[in-house]
């Protein structure tokens, strides 16, 4: 008797404690309708300040097939999805916010374009429910991080999605800690399809995410996948020297051929003013690289596990 195949569902949560339950609930509702696949539900819980761990533990009593995976402290949102990534031993994965803002039952449109041979496939927004400033930062930063970054992510493509065995297998053999689950998604390759769905607004509880969260998010994509901002340098750099260079020319002919003294201590200044910020700036790409080298060669774990719960 062939065995049969299982889905795995990664729920990461921070301070969910009112979406765990409707979230399994919705959940169960998509296994119901995929009756000939087996299903694992993985929590993960970051660190939370209220009672998700709780309402974890009270699923986990509920349901063999729910296992609760808490980590010692709030490790970020990149890690928490990495856990359940890691915890995850099905035939294919699926990341699912425990926010609830992604329709649950798309999931089984990921599954019906996985058995068509697909290895990922990817859920992109084709509406967010969100107010007017958040979304058009939020698309402008797709725009700028696939127009700068050296791998191809779609615009307004989430983690919500679906990973082949092997997907999963190659992401989780990867060493780097300052990890960007979309860009490494996309970077491994594979056969990939998009599934276009609108997202819901959220229903419970508030979200932990705001405008500096967004921009370490942002961090996290830009230096991880791409070297333009240091080429950026390196060409703004001669486009600055070349006509300052043919300004200094003209100063000194001017004073060789007319005997005119150099008085422009205004421009003096506001060049070195603008020089500066410009080195400034230069500087400052240059560290934020240097600070992703550091991370990489402490080798510190993503995360740390402080419990296992299963039934």
């Amino acid at each position: 008797m062939t065995k049969r195949k299982t889905i795995s569902i990664g729920i990461p949560c921070y301070n969910e404690e009112l979406n765990v339950l409707p979230a399994y609930k919705e959940l169960e509702r998509v296994a119901k309708q995929n009756k000939k696949y087996d299903f694992e539900f993985v929590y993960v819980d970051n660190g939370s300040e209220d009672k998700t761990r709780d309402e974890i533990r009270k699923v986990v009593k509920k349901d063999k097939r729910v296992k609760g995976v808490f980590l010692s402290r709030n490790f970020g949102p990149e890690a928490s999805g990495q856990a359940t990534l890691d915890h995850s031993s099905g035939d294919a994965y699926v990341m699912y916010e425990g926010d609830m803002q992604d329709p649950p039952e798309l999931i089984s449109d990921f599954i019906k374009e996985w058995e068509d041979g697909y290895d990922v496939v990817v859920g992109v927004r084709n509406k967010i429910d969100d107010d007017f400033l958040m979304t058009f930062i939020r698309k402008t930063y797709y725009r700028i991080f696939r127009a700068f970054s050296n791998i191809d992510v779609p615009v307004n493509a989430g983690s919500y999605g679906l990973l082949d065995k092997q997907v999963m297998d190659e992401i989780k053999k990867l060493p780097e800690k300052y990890r960007f689950f979309r860009g490494l998604r996309a970077w491994v390759g594979f056969k990939t399809d998009f599934v276009n769905y609108e997202r819901r607004s959220r229903q419970r509880g508030k979200s932990s995410y705001n405008f500096f969260g967004y921009l370490k998010h942002a961090e996290r994509s830009f230096f991880g996948f791409s070297y333009l901002p240091l080429d950026i340098i390196i060409y703004l750099g001669f486009l600055l020297v070349i006509p300052v260079f043919i300004v200094v020319l003209f100063y000194i002919f001017r004073y060789i051929i007319f005997g005119q003294t150099i008085k422009e201590s205004a421009i003096i200044i506001l060049s070195i003013v603008f020089f500066g910020g410009i080195q400034l700036i230069a500087i400052s790409i240059i560290g934020k690289y240097i600070q992703v080298i550091v991370e990489e060669t402490k080798s510190r774990p993503s995360y740390i596990v402080e419990e296992v719960l299963k039934k």
